[in-house]
């Protein structure tokens, strides 16, 4: 006797943009993956809206450029009306990069830029990404009704105290989808007295991590940058790595500076956070300290289990404040962690490393004075 297989329902993706290119290129995209599907067809924003209300599609991506309502004006819509996971087409412009980050900002999953003119293998070498940030969308919280992020208590990994048990030369950041926001939220709450250096890698596509580090600089006390290379570590600063570029640390004397590269080559993202974190741990030893944060795949397991086993200390967000609990998950499947803990407790682990510091104990008062 045979029993009927079970096939998962497919995952119904609404397309919005003005193009008809590119709505016939997403769909033939969305259309050739095994478990996708096009619920439906949307040429402006204002079509958007009502063809999410009438198809309830599981995912929509949404041009930033349409006619009849924009695609900050629609997403802006969908997230007060009907909220679901949107991944934006962004163009590669400066106005291009800073309308994708008020579209993260406004709760948008993600991000894909549309390749320019001077790309070779044209629209379709978006298909890899596309699909990758369609099926972890449906993972995210946006998916339930329950949008309002669950808050846990953070939890000690057997083995270990409750605390750092000094505080850390430098702190080394890595994440990916749903970064740009917890990266906000974190930073904005320490202040510019922060004891150390922060090095950060947040996956970004080229062009867009300059834009990045200029908004969180005017949302954060600390001094936020995109790294240029050389640039001694200095505390209440904060390096952002340049997307296409790997970030390390080096040591000239007694200071250390940042390091951009190149190499390795063939790793799945640059900047990697391994790279990154393996640097850390290799010139800091115990003195580093490593944050895993939300993402998709497992760039940083590796580095962070590296600063860890050099008796550093190693923070990974829980999986129900983060966006994609990937990047986390896996750093916490291979003993990586020294703790777990949700994005809203964040600051507080950071600042606690540092009971004696100047600002510690009352972050929010220093917001608005790092400048």
């Amino acid at each position: 006797m045979t029993h009927p297989t079970h096939n998962p329902k497919p995952i119904r993706v609404l397309i919005a943009d003005d193009s008809s290119v590119m709505r016939a290129a997403l769909s033939r995209m969305i259309e050739s993956e095994t478990g996708l599907e096009v619920a439906g067809i949307a040429v402006d924003g204002v079509d958007t809206i009502g063809q999410i209300r009438a198809l309830q599609p599981d995912v929509v991506t949404l041009d930033i450029e349409m006619p009849r309502s924009n695609g900050l004006e629609t997403l802006t819509k969908i997230m007060a009306e009907m909220p679901r996971p949107v991944i934006m087409l962004s163009s590669l412009a400066r106005e291009g990069a800073r309308i994708t980050m008020e579209a993260l900002d406004l709760g948008a999953f993600d991000f894909i830029p549309k390749p320019g003119p001077e790309s070779t293998g044209g629209i379709f070498e978006i298909r890899q990404d596309l699909i990758a940030k369609i099926k972890s969308a449906v993972q995210s919280p946006l998916c339930s009704s329950a949008h309002g992020q669950r808050k846990a208590p953070a939890r000690v990994v057997p083995g270990l105290s409750g605390k750092m048990p000094f505080p850390p030369a430098v702190l080394a950041i890595g994440t990916s989808t749903g970064g740009p926001k917890a990266l906000q939220e974190i930073l904005a709450a320490l202040p510019a007295t922060l004891p150390t250096g922060i090095l950060v890698v947040q996956h970004m596509p080229v062009g867009f991590t300059a834009q990045f580090a200029e908004r969180l600089n005017h949302a954060c006390p600390l001094s936020v940058r995109e790294s240029r290379g050389e640039e001694a570590i200095e505390p209440g600063n904060v390096y952002i790595a340049p997307a296409g570029w790997h970030m390390t640390v080096g040591r000239a004397g007694t200071t250390h500076r940042t390091q951009l590269s190149k190499l390795p080559t063939g790793t799945l993202h640059t900047p990697s956070v391994d790279v990154l974190m393996h640097s850390i741990a290799g010139i800091y030893g115990n003195q580093g300290m490593g944050m895993i944060l939300t993402g998709m795949g497992s760039d940083g397991a590796l580095g962070m289990k590296a600063i860890r086993d050099a008796g550093g200390w190693t923070i990974g967000q829980d999986a129900e404040s983060c966006t994609v609990y990937g990047m986390p998950r896996s750093a916490a499947e291979i003993g990586a962690l020294s703790r777990v803990s949700p994005l809203s407790q964040m600051a507080s682990e950071i600042l606690a490393a540092f009971p004696r510091s100047p600002g510690a104990r009352a972050p929010l008062a220093a917001r608005g004075h790092g400048r």
